[in-house]
């Protein structure tokens, strides 16, 4: 799924990506990386972040001459030196987006157990000294917990410093950072305490095997399935946007005739991938190539359960997890679409969908076709992906009314019965 991209367009993109999802200003947070011929890529001083084009970014040279018409980031020591003193890594990204700045601001390291797969993703992480930007004295300080075999430094009342083999390794251990930073902001405005899962837990996902595939025979795409692709990855990158999905996580099942189905693959990004990096699956089958999704066998179950059920999503959308880690109730009975898509949102317990999906899917059903897993994910079915998406996002604004409302302190009042069965009544429900 990689695309092979230039340094300097790789640091464009990305630094694309993280102003354009508010993860960083128009002067702050810069990006290096380190080509195979020893020179070091880094993104401008004094330029725009949200205008960049290739020819801004900077060249070094391994005999440290500056080549660009423009100055390379003021922090551009700490990565030269963090390059040099770690060569196991090509890519360095620093940023403050805003809930990573507030753990900086409290000296607290996010909780990394909050949801399988940030801790193994992101590895251990350590708080470094404040010193002023840009100086020498802040460079050895970064460049320092690198020796010591960090990856990812966070910063006092400044931001984060991640490492990595790619950018884009570097960009997805930063947005999981960022993404479990939010999750517990969302907790703690709830008034709640988010609950990270234990070693045993943590394990037992880390473990856990899914099927092994045989190859499916080569087959030209119907204009159907042609269709398909494109739709699927059209919402997913629409999911993306919209904070719904993330670089990490982000799973979209879709039916095919005769069994099959289309799943994005294990280490889906949306933004990175195109219709042809879904993986056409039946039964122990998938095409060559591919690695489907670990819950592609939770979606043909799903599918060979119920006929009308034509798209499935499995997703960690920041609200609705914060419903996930605390096991907080979730009351759909808020606004009437609220409670037409989402009708009663069970909680199942950790990791239902991979060890018992035949019991998830006694709960989740085209009735009740959305479920919050603890610890674990958020599910949506639906008649078709526009229907599934659908549903997903109703959820994920649902969860953040009900944040909003904690955050004023004042009681939420639902819909009354009478007024749910006028609902159930006019909408058939």
């Amino acid at each position: 799924m990689r695309r092979i991209m230039h340094p300097a367009d790789r640091i464009v993109a990305t630094m694309n990506r993280l102003y354009y999802h508010g993860m960083t200003t128009v002067s702050g947070g810069n990006l290096s990386i380190m080509d195979n011929e020893g020179n070091m890529w880094i993104s401008p001083s004094g330029v725009d972040k949200g205008g960049l084009v290739r020819e801004d970014i900077m060249k070094i040279t391994p005999d440290g001459k500056i080549i660009g018409r423009n100055r390379p980031s003021v922090e551009y020591p700490f990565h030269l030196s963090i390059l040099r003193k770690r060569p196991d890594l090509k890519a360095v990204l620093h940023a403050h987006p805003t809930p990573l700045v507030a753990f900086s601001l409290m000296r607290i390291i996010p909780d990394l157990t909050l949801m399988p797969d940030t801790s193994a993703l992101c590895g251990k992480i350590t708080m470094a000294k404040y010193a002023v930007p840009g100086s020498q004295e802040l460079g050895d300080i970064i460049s320092a917990e690198f020796a010591k075999g960090y990856n990812t430094v966070m910063l006092e009342n400044h931001g984060v410093v991640i490492g990595a083999p790619s950018m884009e390794e570097a960009f997805r251990m930063f947005e999981a950072l960022d993404f479990t930073a939010r999750v517990q902001i969302a907790a703690a405005t709830m008034g709640q305490k988010a609950k990270g899962l234990s070693a045993g837990e943590l394990a037992r996902y880390e473990g856990f095997k899914a099927p092994a595939y045989k190859a499916l025979p080569d087959a030209v795409p119907s204009n159907l399935e042609i269709d398909l692709r494109n739709d699927v990855m059209k919402k997913s990158n629409r999911a993306y946007e919209l904070n719904l999905f993330s670089a990490v996580d982000g799973v979209w099942s879709a039916r095919l005739a005769d069994g099959e189905q289309l799943i994005t693959p294990e280490g889906f990004d949306p933004l990175e991938g195109c219709g042809c990096n879904l993986v056409r699956v039946k039964g122990d089958a998938a095409e060559g190539g591919k690695i489907p999704s670990r819950y592609a066998e939770f979606c043909a179950k799903a599918y060979a359960k119920y006929p009308e059920i034509n798209s499935i999503i499995v997703a960690r959308c920041p609200s609705a997890m914060a419903f996930a880690q605390t096991g907080a109730k979730f009351d759909a009975r808020l606004i009437p679409e609220s409670y037409i898509q989402l009708k009663d949102v069970p909680v199942l317990p950790f990791m239902s969908l991979l060890e018992n999906p035949d019991k998830a899917l006694e709960e989740i059903t085209p009735k009740n076709p959305v479920a919050i897993i603890s610890n674990d994910c958020v599910i949506s079915m639906g008649t078709s992906v526009l229907a599934a998406y659908d549903h997903l996002e109703v959820l994920e604004y649902s969860a953040r009314a009900l944040v909003s409302c904690a955050a004023i302190g004042q009681p939420v009042v639902t819909l009354d019965d009478a007024q749910v069965k006028e609902l159930c009544v006019a909408f058939n429900l």
